[in-house]
């Protein structure tokens, strides 16, 4: 009433009260009275704020796309953006009396634009389609670094790029080459592993072949072995004949001396007997043989003595006229056995 109103800031606004052109109470949160005809009161929000925005470019390939995302921003230095915005309240403290306060955003994001178009120019559409985390990096880092981000007091808290679109018939046509070399990943993949089933059905071939190869060798060292060792125990075997021969020829050797010696020794002998009987005849020679003959039987056993009788009767069988030898006769001759001291001839009956 009579003009006097009352103000109540919250701890996120900055509220400013004008008298005469000087500013006559500020701060965040702040309350008081003031006549309305003759004050001035600024709002400033400190909170902060997210504006969003989709921008439409052209790459350095001239393809469109499309950028949508978003920055946060808030104002820090309330009595800068206070001098080059208008943010006075109306008499009715429910609104601005200026759109600059609705401006705010859309002049942050015109810097943000010509920064992203900037950057797109010199990126193909390929390139900007897969634009990185350092691609927003360097967006936000010059947005932070523009002078007039310093002038209105704003600090930017973040900057986000969501998607970078092109046109449909371009998506289109990406999409479509796209897909043609996701199939042809998939023939090399199908091609590679077929290839690689090949290779792994030649590698297990090759490891049987190796296989028998390696069976057949040792095969064929065992046989080698075999044979080696058969030539070896057939060498010793004739190794061990030669050695029964050499034995053999030795032992015939000494035989062949043996006998010889023996021959020598009996031909010694002989003529030793020889030379006795020479003497012996020497001795006889010019006796009567029938005295030689009466002499030899002397010492003569029975059988002996009547063995020679029968050859004397054998001589001179041409004067004997008849000769009876009964078989008693002959089987007393052939049972008696005299003693030997015992001297006794038999005269076989003549007529």
């Amino acid at each position: 009433m009579f003009g006097i109103k009352f103000i109540k800031a919250m701890p996120t606004e900055y509220i400013m009260k004008f008298k005469k052109g000087r500013a006559r109470k500020q701060g965040a949160g702040q309350s008081f009275f003031f006549y309305a005809p003759t004050a001035s009161i600024v709002l400033i929000p400190l909170a902060s704020q997210e504006s969003p925005f989709i921008m439409n470019e052209v790459t350095k390939d001239f393809q469109a796309v499309t950028v949508q995302g978003s920055v946060t921003f808030r104002i820090v230095d309330p009595e800068k953006i206070s001098k080059v915005l208008n943010y006075t309240l109306t008499s009715s403290l429910d609104e601005y009396t200026s759109e600059d306060p609705d401006k705010l955003p859309t002049k942050i994001i015109n810097e943000i634009q010509v920064i992203i178009r900037s950057e797109l120019q010199s990126r193909d559409l390929r390139q900007a389609l897969r634009t990185s985390e350092e691609f927003v990096t360097g967006i936000s880092d010059k947005l932070k670094s523009l002078p007039v981000i310093e002038q209105l007091g704003i600090e930017i808290i973040n900057f986000s790029v969501l998607a970078i679109k092109p046109n449909p018939e371009t998506s289109i046509a990406l999409e479509a080459e796209a897909r043609e070399q996701l199939l042809r990943e998939a023939d090399e993949a199908i091609y590679t592993r077929r290839n690689a089933a090949v290779e792994q059905e030649r590698a297990i071939k090759e490891n049987e072949l190796n296989t028998e190869i390696a069976v057949e060798n040792k095969k064929r060292e065992i046989r080698e072995a075999k044979i080696e060792a058969d030539r070896i125990a057939q060498q010793k075997q004739m190794k061990m004949k030669e050695e029964g021969l050499e034995g053999d020829i030795k032992l015939e050797k000494r035989n062949k001396d043996l006998v010889e010696l023996k021959v020598k020794n009996r031909k010694e002998e002989a003529d030793a007997k020889e030379y006795e009987l020479t003497a012996s005849l020497k001795a006889f020679k010019g006796i009567d043989p029938k005295v030689i003959q009466s002499l030899a039987s002397v010492g003569m056993d029975p059988e002996q003595m009547i063995a020679a009788a029968f050859r004397g009767l054998a001589e001179n069988s041409d004067k004997i006229g008849s000769l009876n030898i009964t078989p008693d006769l002959l089987r007393e001759l052939m049972d008696s056995k005299p003693e030997p001291d015992k001297k006794w001839n038999a005269s076989p009956k003549t007529k």
